[in-house]
């Protein structure tokens, strides 16, 4: 299931938000292949130049140390064509990262949508699940969520992942960008038997 608001006429940069575990990292993989641009997982990015993990990042100098680490390295980024960019679940938070986003041209922001104990689940089974104590905390969670989800919905594609496989998903949006991406594929691949709408 899809829903779209203004999609913008050329796009020339994906941007994926969405919570942790929506899909972002390995949605934007598959679409960055499809498309023969490149990928960028913002996290993958803070960690090669911070020279440690998230996790270690959060612990050692504070969430918002953090979260300006994460937007420099959105600005650094985002402005790249040909560019599929997976964002950290809490990048949308920074009024600086939205207005970076706000401002971009010939992008198309995508939020990777599911329930809650959907994305939860996702994230246990990822070996780096002992690194998100964060997990255990349903009720942070829920809160965080819910402070996030107006940000999230500002995007001008949304996509329900709870039922759609990550290939799925990259065909989805493929499907709604079709015409408007001139490196987009010329047939789409048939979809997992379910419906747009």
């Amino acid at each position: 299931m899809r829903t779209e608001a203004n999609l913008p006429p050329t796009v020339r940069r994906i941007v994926l938000t969405g919570f942790m575990g929506a899909g972002k990292s390995t949605t934007g993989a598959l679409l960055a292949q499809k498309l023969g641009w490149r990928f960028l997982d913002t996290d993958a990015v803070i960690e090669a130049r911070a020279g440690s993990t998230i996790a270690q990042l959060f612990s050692q100098r504070g969430e918002t140390a953090f979260r300006e680490l994460e937007t420099e390295s959105i600005r650094d980024h985002v402005q790249a064509e040909h560019l599929v960019l997976a964002l950290g679940g809490g990048a949308i938070e920074a009024e600086a990262t939205r207005h970076a986003l706000a401002q971009l041209e010939h992008a198309c922001i995508v939020f990777l949508d599911a329930p809650l104990e959907v994305m939860v689940a996702r994230c246990l089974a990822q070996p780096a699940a002992a690194e998100r104590p964060v997990l255990a905390d349903r009720e942070r969670l829920a809160a965080r969520l819910t402070a996030r989800l107006p940000h999230y919905r500002q995007a001008h594609l949304t996509i329900a992942t709870a039922e759609l496989s990550p290939q799925a998903v990259a065909e989805y949006i493929l499907e709604a960008l079709h015409d408007r991406c001139a490196a987009l594929p010329v047939t789409i691949p048939e979809k997992e038997g379910v419906a747009t709408s």
